[in-house]
């Protein structure tokens, strides 16, 4: 008696059987788990291209490429996330658990784990209470008045002979604005002392601001170039005073460039939108109103050593742009590599073609024994002997086109060993560098940098100017920013 799968009907019929097949008429062919996993991919980016989410965050995880992953969660529901580093790196916070947001992006699958996802384009802090959304409100209305319009910024100047300040006179922000101005630049500042906190703050403010803008040129009471609104950090309720509208108002109004430092880095109030530049800190501020005298006498001095060396300038540049160019040459060894495989090929080709003519040439021998008599054999072999001269075989030939390959060789290693930079170097001669790696071709440029790395034949030896040993005696001072705007166009005329 048969058993329930000796029928062939029990393998077509809709219970399944021990063998998959196709039945007649059947036109659906079983997915695989990649192709069903792209149609629910592309099935879930086409329905939710764009979505906003509102959640709080969870295990918040900032991976070493950059790219946020996190989840996002609410009281019933919980959706993985991803940001991307171009994204991430945008953020005006920093993602941490239990932060409430409003993440926007779009849902997309992870077909390595069967889930869904959302990809994060921008996400905001959520649950703005009423002095935050009344302060965006203030912003939108005062943004579409043109008050914060980059077109109405005024130009900070570059060397400013009288700095007005308007802040607290008791505070440690005009005592460090004050230190860092006689560090730099030492300027005659005005302190217009004002109430940076609480009622009447706003107004006292902006009489400030007004009133600097209101001192004539000449008069007795110099007139600032430059005028700096300071304060220290705080909350958004100590910092309200910077975002009244009288506030923002008189800074838009003001015909001297204005720099507003309210707060710390992560702080922003409508002064900031309404100055003509925002410092991070009332620090950064004094550094962004002066440039550094010693960067400028540093630059004079460049500029008559660079005045002096303007006769062999072009020389010096047409060295660079050749060694420029000789660094972009390639490898000798990489220009004979497609011949010598090809010539290789060649080789091969032609040993294993003598090999099987001659397997071909005794096997017809053999075939025929009539063929084997010697004037027949003598024949062939003549004109076999005629046809391989006429192929230009002969070994001499061979060795010459040998000998005249090993020539090009040894002259692209002459060729070589005489572009090598560091052959000097066994000579007696050395490579100096500064700490950024750059070479350093002058006394000038040497002094100037802090630490010297200097490469000999067998080694790299760091050094330190003498000058440089002698101010690292005294207290450090702070960080000096990039050379001004003057050098790099000076630098760029000469170049």
């Amino acid at each position: 008696m048969p058993g329930p799968f000796d029928s062939d009907d029990n393998l077509n019929d809709g219970g399944g059987g021990l063998v998959a097949r196709t039945r007649a008429g059947d036109n659906s062919e079983p997915l695989t788990i990649t192709e069903i996993s792209a149609q629910l991919k592309r099935a879930v980016e086409d329905r939710f291209g764009f979505v906003r989410l509102r959640g709080e965050l969870s295990g918040v995880k900032l991976a070493a490429s950059g790219h946020l992953y996190c989840a996002l969660k609410d009281e019933k529901a919980v959706i993985d996330a991803v940001m991307w580093r171009g994204n991430a790196q945008r953020l005006s916070f920093r993602p941490e658990d239990g932060i409430e947001v409003v993440a926007s992006g779009k849902l997309t699958t992870y077909p390595g784990r069967s889930k869904y996802q959302i990809v994060i384009d921008s996400m905001e802090i959520a649950g703005e209470g009423a002095l935050l959304a009344l302060l965006e409100k203030t912003r939108v209305r005062l943004e579409a008045e043109g008050l914060f319009a980059p077109e109405r910024k005024k130009r900070l100047p570059y060397m400013p002979r009288v700095i007005g300040v308007v802040t607290s006179p008791t505070g440690a922000v005009i005592r460090d604005i004050l230190h860092r101005l006689s560090d730099r630049f030492p300027s005659h500042v005005l302190v217009w002392p004002v109430l940076v906190q609480g009622q009447g703050s706003a107004q006292q403010v902006a009489a400030a601001i007004r009133g600097f803008s209101q001192i004539q040129p000449g008069g007795p009471v110099p007139r600032p170039d430059l005028v700096i609104v300071a304060r220290g950090g705080g909350s958004v309720e100590d910092l309200w005073g910077f975002n009244e509208e009288i506030v923002v108002r008189a800074i838009a109004e003001c015909s001297i460039p204005i720099i507003s430092a309210v707060g710390h880095e992560t702080d922003t109030t409508l002064a900031d939108f309404a100055a003509d530049a925002r410092a991070p800190t009332p620090t950064a501020a004094a550094e962004m109103a002066v440039p550094v005298r010693a960067e400028l006498l540093a630059a004079v001095e460049d500029l008559a050593l660079r005045q002096k060396r303007a006769a062999p300038r072009p020389i010096a540049l047409g060295r660079e742009r050749l060694e420029a160019r000789v660094q972009r040459l390639p490898r000798p060894e990489a220009l004979l590599q497609p011949q010598a495989q090809r010539l290789d090929d060649l080789s091969d080709r032609l040993r294993r073609g003598l090999s099987d003519r001659a397997a071909q040439a005794r096997a017809l021998l053999m075939a025929d024994k009539a063929r084997l008599s010697a004037p027949l054999l003598c024949s062939r072999l003549d004109q076999a002997r005629s046809r391989l001269v006429a192929a230009r075989l002969m070994p001499g030939m061979m060795q010459k086109r040998i000998t005249r390959e090993q020539e090009r060789f040894a002259a692209l290693e002459r060729l070589y060993l005489s572009l090598d930079p560091k052959a000097p170097l066994r000579r007696g001669f050395v490579l100096v560098t500064g700490e950024d790696g750059t070479l350093l071709r002058s006394r000038a440029a040497a002094a100037r940098q802090p630490v010297l790395s200097i490469e000999f034949a067998d080694g790299t030896l760091d050094a330190v100017p003498a000058g440089q040993a002698e101010s690292a005696k005294s207290p450090p001072k702070a960080k000096k920013p990039a050379p001004s705007a003057l050098q790099t166009r000076q630098d760029d005329l000469f170049g």
